[in-house]
């Protein structure tokens, strides 16, 4: 019987139908038993004999994979494997996949609601009302402002689709591959440097994966180059901002709005 660490949570709440199936295999499993993001200890503590690991976001080392001297895949639930070390899991013979298109419409949706709490004050005015405060805050359209998308993925990809419902705002774009792309082809995308984008957008979204080459791509110098009443919304990976630049920035009054879904810790 091949057995299974279920280690991302909250894991077949809603539905379940995911265990339904594992358990229909005659497959015997284990759901992450701390409740909690695992440590890299914790994770090489309790991985030893199992065969699969359905994964979250924590970190699965060369340590992690010593400890686990049954395993035979990683499957990670989501988008992104900056968590999984590939070249350990290669060397091992370890086989590593994940469900990049999952989750992909509930971001790009998510990431209209915090454009849109941002545009409106929603969050502001609702918390000022339980205060039993009243103001009335001018609020900007979206189809009036300037939006730059930088990672045109799954995700950025379909954050600009979803546009066309809001009036078609000004899209300024920038992705590694920026070759044209026919589910893209309605749109009128202007294709532009990164420094463009901090330089001439009224919000910025991220939907790049967390590498070294984007660990820490905003910085304090990239934040002041933007509009002072700029908006900035991460929906990707937490360190892609430097969260203590934004805390800093913005506390000085530039910027008008962040959003962050993602952190470091």
């Amino acid at each position: 019987m091949s057995k299974v660490l279920i280690t991302t949570i909250p894991f077949a709440d809603k539905d379940r139908l995911p265990l339904e199936l594992l358990e229909n295999a005659n497959i015997d499993y284990l759901i992450n038993p701390l409740n909690k993001k695992l440590t890299e200890d914790e994770l090489a503590e309790i991985i030893t004999d199992f065969d699969v690991v359905i994964a979250g976001t924590e970190m699965i080392t060369a340590k992690v994979m010593d400890c686990a001297t049954n395993l035979k895949m990683i499957s990670r639930v989501g988008i992104g494997l900056d968590s999984v070390d590939l070249v350990s899991a290669k060397e091992r013979g370890i086989i590593v996949s994940y469900t990049p298109d999952a989750p992909s419409p509930a971001v790009a949706e998510l990431t209209f609601g915090l454009i849109f709490s941002l545009l409106r004050s929603i969050h502001v005015s609702n918390s000022q009302l339980h205060e039993g405060k009243w103001d009335r805050f001018f609020g900007r359209r979206l189809s009036e402002v300037t939006l730059g998308i930088i990672g045109v993925g799954r995700i950025g990809g379909r954050v600009i689709r979803r546009t066309k419902s809001f009036g078609s705002p000004r899209l300024l774009v920038n992705d590694i591959d920026n070759s044209k792309r026919p589910d893209l082809i309605d749109f009128k995308l202007d294709w532009v440097s990164k420094e463009k984008i901090y330089n001439e957008a009224d919000i910025i979204s991220i939907h790049t994966p967390l590498t070294n080459v984007t660990k820490n791509m905003i910085t304090k110098d990239v934040l002041l180059d933007m509009k002072k009443d700029a908006i900035i919304i991460n929906t990707a990976r937490g360190g892609i901002i430097n969260e203590q630049d934004l805390y800093e920035v913005m506390k000085s009054g530039h910027l008008s709005g962040a959003a962050i879904d993602v952190f470091e810790k």
